[in-house]
């Protein structure tokens, strides 16, 4: 399901996306016709193509039973002349037959300011945890952790700034600092919504500990002045039989938090490992992301909290196959009105990947759910085949 983005930052983004336009036509222009010796790049366009057969959706899961088109884009991105750059992109996926389309990124950010600083206005994936950034076709798994899917509606893009600052330091050190709207995280308040809404802070620290191994750790502080609204008891008491099972559906494909509260603090480390230090050879991905969040609304007691951990591993034993598993699970308080009820969750998967070229990868999944409590249809077994291919430029992936 899609949410219409309300008047003022849909009129936001069509400027941004219009500014963009109007300053990229010299460029694109100057790209028909023949290049002169040292010319700086102009624009580069490019998209992803993600289809996934599903024999049993995932319980908090993004995508369907059978054959459907996953979280694909269409991307743009370019200079505005030498103090600024853009990016332009916008996602499709299939959901209930039906074609859903979404502005995932409409932006403007500089590259030219002194001291290791830049900032970035618009439409963008907040800066937070280590998979948010990165776009889903990257990611080593058809679907992104419970994490993920329960707290950020599985990739948290949202309208508003970030400041960040690389440090010159001779390890990699860089902080940030986002202000958001933070409707396309938490839609429905329960009070009058202040803007910014949401608010983050972050850090991050990785070096080369030798040529075969590195390593990189962030923080994460999320402050959400959005209180979600909570359904009250007789209408939840009152849903039943299908109607119950469609909205839950439609819950999960909403691209906003199921659980979420005024503070978020989270955690990620990630080591890798390349025998020899050549890892398009070879190279062992181990990821842990935890995530904790408190003040859930008026209502909540110092014991009312969501938490989720993930832990992964991924081996690439030959340049074109991988090997991965995950386990993560789930424990959160429902609200309803005044009081909270418990639900957890637990989830792995194993796959393997076959990457011919660096454009295309299939991947072959089995997810299996279990120690559920409160959480609709669980999937006891799922099994999913994916196929991604992409085509023309894209950016470079982060550590």
């Amino acid at each position: 399901m899609t949410h219409r983005i309300p008047f003022a930052p849909r009129m936001a983004v069509r400027m941004t996306v219009l500014l963009c336009g109007i300053a990229a036509l010299p460029t694109v222009w100057a790209q028909a016709t023949p290049a002169k010796p040292g010319k700086e790049a102009g624009w580069t366009f490019g998209g992803v193509m993600d289809i996934t057969q599903t024999s049993r959706p995932l319980a908090l899961g993004m995508r369907d039973k059978g054959l459907q088109l996953g979280h694909s884009d269409l991307t743009a991105a370019g200079p505005l002349g030498p103090w600024f750059r853009a990016q332009l992109g916008a996602s499709f996926a299939t959901h209930d037959g039906e074609l859903e389309k979404r502005v995932e990124e409409a932006y403007v950010e500089t590259t030219a300011l002194p001291a290791g600083l830049s900032l970035r206005v618009g439409r963008f994936a907040s800066q937070v945890g280590y998979l948010n950034q990165q776009h889903m076709h990257a990611d080593d798994f058809t679907e992104r952790p419970l994490l993920y899917r329960a707290f950020f509606g599985g990739h948290w893009n949202d309208d508003g700034l970030r400041l960040s600052w690389t440090a010159p330091t001779p390890f990699y050190l860089a902080f940030g600092a986002e202000a958001f709207r933070g409707k396309r995280l938490v839609e429905e308040t329960a009070a009058p919504a202040r803007n910014p809404g949401i608010a983050t802070l972050g850090a991050k620290v990785g070096a080369d500990l030798n040529r075969e191994h590195s390593v990189q750790f962030g923080l994460s502080y999320i402050r959400n002045r959005r209180e979600a609204a909570v359904e009250e008891a007789h209408e939840h008491e009152e849903e039943a039989g299908a109607e119950e099972e469609h909205h839950s559906h439609e819950e999960h494909h909403a691209h906003g938090a199921l659980f979420s509260g005024r503070k978020t603090w989270m955690l990620d480390a990630t080591w890798k490992w390349a025998p020899g230090g050549n890892n398009r050879g070879q190279q062992l991905r181990v990821g842990v992301e935890a995530a904790r969040i408190t003040g859930l609304n008026r209502f909540a007691g110092p014991n009312d909290r969501h938490q989720a951990l993930a832990v992964s591993a991924v081996w690439r034993f030959h340049p074109s196959v991988e090997l991965g598993a995950r386990t993560d699970w789930l424990r959160v308080r429902v609200p309803h009105e005044d009081h909270f009820d418990s639900a957890r969750l637990r989830e792995a998967a194993v796959m393997v990947a076959w990457k011919p070229t660096h454009m295309q990868s299939l991947r072959l999944q089995a997810t299996r759910q279990w120690d559920a409590v409160n959480v609709e249809n669980p999937a006891k077994r799922s099994v999913q085949l994916q196929y991604v291919m992409s085509f023309g430029a894209h950016g470079a992936h982060s550590f």
